[in-house]
């Protein structure tokens, strides 16, 4: 099996699903998860990342969460700068 290179979306979009899941694991779940502290665990991770991520990665992220035990309850993004929140919840 030959080796495939991830893009850089790729790469931070399991950047994003790696600091999801560091959260969760952190604090429990279920829990909300905004954009404030996702750039604590990770720098990189700006809110605009963040959304774009989402949006085009979004089977990866939840994919990755429920290899964890966890599932994407909600995503709520109301703009840059006025908030944008995960909630994630414990996988049935």
């Amino acid at each position: 099996m030959a080796f495939k290179a991830k893009s850089a979306a790729e790469t931070k979009a399991a950047e994003l699903a790696a600091a999801l899941i560091r959260i969760a694991d952190r604090g429990g779940a279920p829990a909300t998860i905004g954009a404030d502290e996702l750039r604590r665990a990770s720098p990189r991770l700006t809110p605009l990342a963040i959304g774009q991520m989402f949006r085009r990665h979004r089977d990866d992220l939840e994919a990755a969460l429920a290899e964890r035990g966890y599932t994407l309850i909600d995503y709520a993004d109301q703009g840059t700068g006025i908030g944008m929140a995960f909630e994630i919840g414990i996988a049935q």
